[in-house]
């Protein structure tokens, strides 16, 4: 099989990650028996400097040319003094608008071994496997009107829904569990919002579909404190788009950092997959930035897409493996050093692929 995939590798620590997650990519799809067809293309600060846009159509092209898209990271504070339509941020959303992904998929899991950075107890956090679904095109990121009357001191955004926005992801929730541990755990604010109300209502509809899967209801501030107390009671979560911000990395202190979740948003004409953290400029070019996040996301793209499931497992199980004996970012040793092996970004990409071939001769 052919694997037809665009590569954005945006900004800051971007093109650093982006490259050992493709390099892990190309080791277990060749041993495989598959191809990856690659493109690349800008998006982001890089494309404001080189191009005057932080999105330029031939990537938007592209993008629409492709079964997949692998973005890096986008943002630089040095473009902050720029209109928010013209930062690189503006890229990564009109790119999401452009591919119609409106499920952004993101898997909170521990590591056992990982369980130590996270400032949770480890009889909390060990096991945990949550499945974020959040709805990413709707709500107060996107909703009108909004504004920013500056001389009055006045600003407001509108958080809006249809039925039909709400339906669409969760359904992608109620198939994801089906698949997994069959709970769906919707969250919204029904008991002060409107929105939630419809939201919460049309959830129950969908819920019908599904006899098979049970469905229960959190409001997110209870929710945000469940996560920190019992996160393993949860399956698949579906939320609205700023709950789901939110919620998301506040769930990454389960994992014990941002550098070890994926992403992938769903639902559009192609799929698009980055890691959830964002693109730490500071950090770029030390060797210093963790790719695990972006090298699972790349396991993401090969289940999701290309139904590439066992390819996928390679990956996680490797990640695993390298962290059983002992290697670790500069993140992810902060906490308990001793007895670690601290790599670099190259040196961590090398030694999952290294054990990504070692699983394929011996499976």
């Amino acid at each position: 099989m052919k694997l037809k995939v665009l590569v954005t590798p945006g900004d800051g620590i971007g093109p650093e990650i982006i490259e050992q997650a493709i390099a892990v990519l190309q080791e277990v799809v060749a041993m495989s028996g598959h191809t990856l067809d690659l493109d690349e293309r800008r998006i982001g600060g890089v494309a404001i400097e080189r191009d005057g846009t932080p999105l330029p159509p031939d990537t938007v092209a592209a993008a629409l040319d492709s079964e997949a898209v692998f973005l890096g990271a986008v943002g630089d504070d040095k473009f902050n003094s720029l209109p928010p339509s013209q930062r690189p941020e503006a890229g990564l959303l009109g790119l999401r608008a452009a591919l119609g992904g409106f499920a952004n998929l993101r898997p909170v899991f521990a590591f056992k071994e990982l369980t130590v950075n996270s400032p949770l107890r480890p009889e909390i956090v060990d096991g945990t496997d949550i499945m974020f679904v959040r709805e990413l095109l709707g709500g107060l990121y996107y909703g009108q009107p909004r504004g920013w009357d500056k001389e009055k001191g006045v600003a407001f955004n509108t958080m809006i829904y249809t039925r039909d926005e709400v339906a669409r992801v969760a359904r992608v929730a109620f198939q994801l569990a089906q698949k997994r541990r069959k709970l769906v755990t919707s969250v919204d604010k029904a008991n002060v919002l409107e929105v939630s109300q419809l939201w919460r209502d049309t959830v129950i509809e969908v819920a019908k579909e599904f006899p098979d899967v049970t469905l229960e209801h959190q409001f997110v501030d209870a929710m945000s404190m469940h996560l920190m107390k019992r996160p393993r009671d949860f399956d698949v979560v579906v939320t609205e788009n700023t709950f789901g911000d939110i919620l998301t990395d506040e769930a990454s202190v389960i994992t014990g950092s941002l550098g070890m979740l994926p992403s992938g948003t769903a639902g559009g004409k192609i799929n698009l997959y980055e890691p959830a953290h964002g693109s730490a400029p500071k950090h770029a070019g030390k060797n210093i930035a963790n790719p695990l996040a972006t090298i699972l996301t790349g396991a993401m793209l090969l289940r999701y897409t290309f139904g590439l499931d066992a390819e996928a497992d390679v990956i996680v199980k490797a990640v695993r493996k390298v962290l059983e004996r002992g290697f670790r970012t500069q993140d992810l040793a902060r906490t308990n050093p001793e007895g670690l092996t601290v790599l670099g970004t190259r040196e961590m990409g090398a030694k999952v692929r290294e054990t990504v071939k070692e699983l394929l001769v011996t499976a």
